[in-house]
Formats: C-alpha cells, structure tokens, sequence
C-alpha cells in the first residue's frame, strides 16, 4: 500500500500505526468523517479488536450521517458503539454563544472517559488534524485537552489532504468525501439552539444532497434559509425546475425567504 503514497503520507501513516501499537488500546471518537473514519481504520489495523469507536448520537447529527458511519463500521467489523450524549440538557450549549463547541465537545469527552474507564481503555483518540491549529473556531480543542484526548493525527503533522490521500488508497468510502459539521454550526452565533431548527436545517440539507450537491449548507435566519453551495454547484440551482422544487419544500418546512449566498460554501459563516 504504501506505493501508491506520496513519500510524506507513507511516513507519517507509519509513525501512526507505531503510536496506535504503543498505546495498546484505544477509544476513538468517531463520526464517519475524512478523519475519524481514516483513524479508526489505522488503528483496527494496528490493534484489532482493541480498537474501539464511539459516536454520539444527538440532534446535531443528521439520521443519513449516523447510518452511514455505522454501516462503514460494520462492513469494516469495527468495534463501534453508538451512545447518546445529552448536550441538549445543557442551558450553556443551547445559548449558542461563541463557546457552544466547548460545551458540546466537553460532553462528548465526558462520555468518552466514563465509557473507556468502564471498560478499561487507557487512551482516547479524537480526529484533530495538523490543518485545524489554524482554525479559530475550534474552541473545541479546549475540551479535548481538559479531557485528556490525544490528537495523533495533529501530532505526526498530517494534513487534510494526506489525509484523503491515505484513505483513497485504503479504500475507505470516505477519501472524497465533503466536509462536515454539526447541524448547529448552521445557525448563528447568539440565536438558541432547538431540535425543531436543527430538523429544519436537516431536511434543507437533505434536500440539497437529494439533488445533487457536493458541499452545501443550509444557514437559519429565523425566517431566512440561506443556502450555500460550492461554484461548482450554482448551475444546477439556478435550473428552473431545481430552483422551484427548492423554493417550494423549503418553504414548506417553515421558512418565508430561500435564498442563495453568491460568496458559495465556506467555513464559519453564521459564526459571531
């Protein structure tokens, strides 16, 4: 396998699998992104079964998420666990101030130590990657250190792109696959968070996967969807047809304005 890699991936991805070995045993979060999916792959290759995943399954999530990540686990015969997280019982993350991913990925870390504490798993992985150190938004960091998670992937310097590189030769479904956040990334900083606008943005977004886009979102604006594609993808919302069958179900699920950013997709957009 390692032929069919760049020099720098190759030698990273075996500075990974050493890591993984050292450890022993290990919990990973997982959500079937780029990332966790490309980890838990290394580490079922270092480990075996002493690999194990957990995904949280809350609102944030949408349902065509979650089942695809478990159903890549399952072919693969990952170790997988699905639990609930209850970040939603939380009045500081449902404010929605600019430390909601701290208050969300502090629950998740919390249900991830009480999990491996449970079962005796001495480490816990999460997929921080050398690129996200210069990202501000991921205030998340921050509860992953108060947790003691370990970022290998930062910590060997690999890349986004390596990344997807690793996973194309390892067959993973995930090497092209665009990026994703939580549905609540979707709704500005400072409006409170609820599942009834979180299934909204969920149904906008599968709307616009259904019709063929690769990389979108669908922001709330209280009455205002505001939509954001790739350029790639502008010609296709602009067909009469696609455009009027868009307008129509958006508006069905309790929205007056749909509209369309002409800046196209971007990171952090609804962030204050």
């Amino acid at each position: 396998m390692a032929k069919t890699l760049s020099k720098s991936a190759a030698e990273k991805e075996a500075r990974l699998l050493d890591i993984f070995q050292k450890y022993g045993e290990v919990l990973i979060a997982y959500s079937g992104g780029v990332d966790s999916t490309y980890l838990a792959d290394v580490a079922h290759e270092a480990l075996g079964k002493k690999a194990h995943l957990l995904i949280a399954d809350s609102p944030s999530i949408p349902r065509e998420e979650l089942r695809e990540a478990v159903e890549i686990a399952e072919k693969r015969d990952w170790q997988l666990a699905v639990v609930n997280t209850n970040e939603f019982e939380n009045g500081d993350f449902l404010q929605n101030d600019k430390m909601r991913c701290y208050y969300c990925k502090g629950t998740l870390f919390k249900t991830m130590r009480e999990y491996a504490d449970k079962n005796n798993i001495p480490v816990i992985i999460y997929g921080e990657t050398a690129d996200d150190g210069f990202d501000i938004t991921r205030v998340g960091k921050l509860a992953a250190r108060e947790g003691n998670a370990k970022a290998p992937l930062a910590e060997v310097g690999f890349t986004k792109d390596e990344i997807r590189e690793c996973s194309r030769a390892r067959n993973l479904p995930t090497w092209n696959k665009p990026s994703f956040a939580c549905l609540a990334s979707r709704i500005p900083t400072g409006t409170a968070i609820s599942p009834a606008i979180l299934a909204k943005i969920e149904a906008a977004e599968e709307l616009l996967r259904s019709l063929g886009c690769q990389q979108y979102r669908a922001r709330h604006h209280e009455t205002i969807c505001r939509i954001e594609v790739s350029e790639t993808d502008f010609p296709l919302l602009l067909e009469k047809e696609t455009r009027q069958q868009l307008v129509k179900a958006i508006k069905e699920l309790g929205y007056r304005y749909v509209t369309v950013d002409l800046a196209g997709y971007r990171t952090g957009s609804t962030a204050g």
